[in-house]
């Protein structure tokens, strides 16, 4: 839970247990974002391998 957003949910007058499960259900939703974004990083990883794959291909085609 991030307790920042259940401080500001307190604050805006939401009943605490509401608070807590809404800042819960954003925690969740920040939790995917960082897998994504780490899904992404070995995607990005894996495209310049295969680029670098495909240039030096090339190279070897045009240039040996």
């Amino acid at each position: 839970m991030i307790s920042e957003v259940y401080d500001a949910f307190v604050a805006a007058g939401a009943p605490e247990d509401k608070a807590r499960r809404a800042a819960e259900a954003v925690a969740n939703y920040e939790a995917r974002f960082a897998r994504i974004d780490a899904d992404l990083l070995v995607l990005k990883w894996m495209t310049g391998t295969i680029l670098g794959g495909v240039v030096a291909l090339v190279v070897k085609a045009f240039f040996a």
